[in-house]
């Protein structure tokens, strides 16, 4: 089970004026734990005021770089952004769970692939990770980017992705949409949405020739793109999601309650996590993750929205619903995997395992 552990910061510079791009390093023998995947990102945990803040940040370095990067975004009321755009600095000591995620695809350095990225804002860090690990591992590979933003001027890593423009001549396409500033060509302004890809495809990207699509961006224009992606013949196992901001941060309305069960009446969960296996009574309007935490269970999580998957975990007896899920794969979700923040007890009792 993941854990927190020790980073310093060694770097910390702007990408943009309102973003920034922090360099950290593992403790020593320690570098082995955030060896990472193209995709994946880290958790962070810091007391403000007293409260502790998680909170998830995609790794934007590429895997062969040997360096580990995050990018961190201002934004408006966020404690965490804010901090880290405006004091954190070289030398400060951060903590961070081991890289997680599903957002990425093996890579073969013999495979002749071309890969398709759509990302929005600052949702160019993970697809950036990706851009360049399959740029460095896989030469006979090809890489087209759609990179969408209000302006110029919020270009993330606009510099770095013109000198990978350069240095693999040939392979990597970069495509910028702009929705306020007006472009020479007139298909480059404007939102990306159906209209735009279809536009996209048909005089741009030759979308039959796309092995896997990753869509990194605000929920809907994720769906948006992805009913495109579909509607051109790519299927459910190219496309490949990382959503980074939900419409439905929250909790969902309640289903039905299953037959046998009683809504008012307490489960009797056992949880289990780093090997120990503990029960406790919850009621059925608590989230399993919710009731852990009450129960000084140490469950990991970051978001509490579902749209990470820090708080994975198994479902091994009983029924739960879950009210949200955007970060699991239709295979996961078969194999009675949950994401605990977003899940509700339906039966008498209940057990999730963390360590599976």
């Amino acid at each position: 089970m993941a854990r927190f552990r020790k980073l310093t910061v060694t770097d910390v510079h702007n990408t943009i004026r309102d973003a920034v791009v922090v360099t950290l390093q593992p403790e020593p023998g320690e570098e082995a734990v955030f060896d990472f995947i193209p995709g994946q990102y880290l958790t962070f945990r810091r007391d403000f005021d007293g409260e502790e803040l998680r909170r998830s940040y995609s790794i934007c370095s590429g895997r062969g770089e040997g360096k580990l990067q995050v990018a961190v975004k201002r934004v408006e009321g966020g404690a965490f952004s804010n901090w880290a755009n405006d004091e954190l600095k070289p030398g400060a000591v951060l903590e961070a769970m081991a890289p997680m995620g599903n957002f990425h695809t093996p890579l073969d350095p013999s495979a002749r692939k071309h890969y398709l990225g759509f990302a929005g804002g600052s949702g160019i860090t993970p697809v950036l990770s990706i851009l360049k690990s399959v740029l460095a591992e896989e030469p006979g590979s090809e890489f087209t980017l759609v990179y969408a933003n209000k302006a110029v001027s919020s270009i993330m890593f606009r510099e770095e992705l013109e000198d990978l423009k350069n240095r693999y001549m040939g392979r990597l396409t970069v495509l910028h949409i702009l929705e306020e500033d007006a472009q020479e060509i007139e298909l480059f302004t404007g939102l990306v949405d159906e209209a735009k890809c279809k536009a996209l495809f048909e005089h741009w990207i030759d979308i039959e020739s796309v092995d896997t699509a990753f869509i990194c961006g605000p929920e809907p224009m994720m769906l948006a793109i992805a009913k495109a992606l579909r509607d051109h013949g790519l299927t459910d196992a190219q496309i490949k999601f990382e959503l980074f901001a939900s419409a439905q941060p929250g909790r969902l309305p309640r289903k039905a309650v299953a037959k046998g069960s009683k809504a008012g009446k307490g489960t009797e969960a056992t949880i289990t996590l780093d090997g120990a296996s503990r029960t406790i009574t919850m009621d059925r309007e608590t989230s399993v993750l919710d009731a852990a935490l009450a129960h000084d269970i140490d469950a990991p999580f970051a978001c509490k929205a579902g749209v990470c998957s820090t708080c994975r975990a198994k479902v091994t007896e009983g029924e739960v619903e879950m009210h949200a899920n955007h970060a699991l794969e239709d295979y996961e979700v078969e194999r009675g995997y949950v994401l605990t923040c977003q899940c509700y007890p339906l039966t008498d009792r209940v057990a999730v395992d963390y360590d599976q």
